[in-house]
């Protein structure tokens, strides 16, 4: 009885901790979005979706920055997404215990964990310093390869999961491989794969250690992809730590915009997953 008594009242404590922390937890998640909320939605107004960044003192707003990070992540969703879903397929279907898989997983689970910041400086010196300048392209050069791993990562471990019988269904009917992959396991892992692509566009909507050292910015208007170009996460950067009140107030307006886009990406994501299953 005595080490009954003993488990229990440890099980107790161990349940006490961890509801406390993760308690606390949500606390800061709470207080962060209550700031973030409190912050940002006094500055949001038409202005902010309407007109560039103006200087100081006038009416300004985030027009360019919000179509130069939709420019940027549209581009590199365009290049990251199909190299991701090709290699997760690779590696899911014909790399198992291959030299060349082995390679492929190793440097795939290198860049989902390397800082942002260390493929900013990569494309800075592949293409900025080369081609004698900041732009929009090596900015959605530089997202599309943080996208990549994300897409590897997911592709592979949903295709992972259908089960192998529906493969050897679909070879016993004399399909090749191509037409199993495209409507036999590639349809069964579609809530996973697009749960899969709605994360890696989150992820590069945030990014800003990359854009500064490749498309840097813009306060003006620009659709040019050649010349540096604007983006959300550059702008909150630069205006938050602004001595001017307008200034801040956009950078705290810009903020809530991008908490706002990747919560209803990773709500769609859940709910396309919940709606797969």
């Amino acid at each position: 009885m005595a080490s009954l008594a003993a488990r229990r009242a440890k099980d107790n404590a161990v349940k006490a901790v961890s509801t406390g922390f993760a308690v606390f937890a949500l606390f800061l998640l709470a207080w962060i979005l209550w700031t973030l909320l409190a912050r940002g939605l006094p500055a949001l107004s038409l202005s902010v979706f309407t007109h560039v960044t103006a200087p100081p003192g006038e009416t300004g707003g985030l027009a360019n920055a919000i179509v130069g990070s939709l420019i940027q992540v549209g581009i590199a969703m365009l290049i990251g997404a199909p190299i991701g879903i090709f290699a997760g397929t690779f590696l899911a279907e014909n790399g198992k215990g291959t030299r060349v898989a082995s390679a492929a997983r190793f440097v795939n689970d290198i860049l989902l964990s390397a800082p942002s910041i260390l493929v900013g400086l990569f494309i800075y010196t592949l293409l900025v310093v080369p081609l004698g300048g900041f732009s929009g392209w090596a900015g959605a050069l530089a997202l599309a390869i943080l996208v990549i791993p994300v897409v590897v990562r997911t592709t592979e471990d949903m295709l992972n999961l259908v089960p192998v019988g529906l493969r050897e269904a679909a070879f016993a009917l004399g399909a090749p491989q191509w037409k199993v992959v495209m409507f036999v396991t590639w349809r069964a892992a579609r809530a996973g794969i697009v749960t899969g692509l709605l994360l890696s566009i989150a992820r590069a909507a945030g990014e800003t250690a990359p854009l500064l050292f490749t498309s840097l910015g813009n306060n003006a208007w620009s659709l040019d992809l050649t010349k540096p170009m604007a983006s959300l996460p550059v702008a909150i950067y630069q205006y938050a730590g602004s001595p001017f009140d307008d200034w801040v107030a956009l950078a705290w307006a810009g903020a809530l915009l991008i908490t706002v886009g990747v919560l209803v990406l990773n709500v769609a994501s859940r709910l396309v997953l919940a709606r797969g299953h």
